[in-house]
């Protein structure tokens, strides 16, 4: 990955981390701890922009 900025929410929830990337709020992860969320993250960028995932949903934002 070259460096790209990637946007995402995490919480706790009792032992476990989770997460997901801001654009891509649908698919979520997690991780015992910070560090694997984070691996856990852009490895579903890598897959959503690598045409990995069939179907994926996107969100957008319309002025109307």
């Amino acid at each position: 990955m070259n460096n790209t900025l990637l946007k995402y929410t995490y919480w706790q929830d009792e032992d476990m981390w989770l997460g997901y990337l801001d654009e891509y709020n649908d698919y979520m992860t997690q991780g015992q701890t910070m560090d694997e969320l984070k691996e856990n993250i852009i490895d579903i960028y890598k897959e959503l922009t690598n045409d990995q995932i069939h179907a994926v949903r996107y969100h957008a934002e319309l002025v109307a």
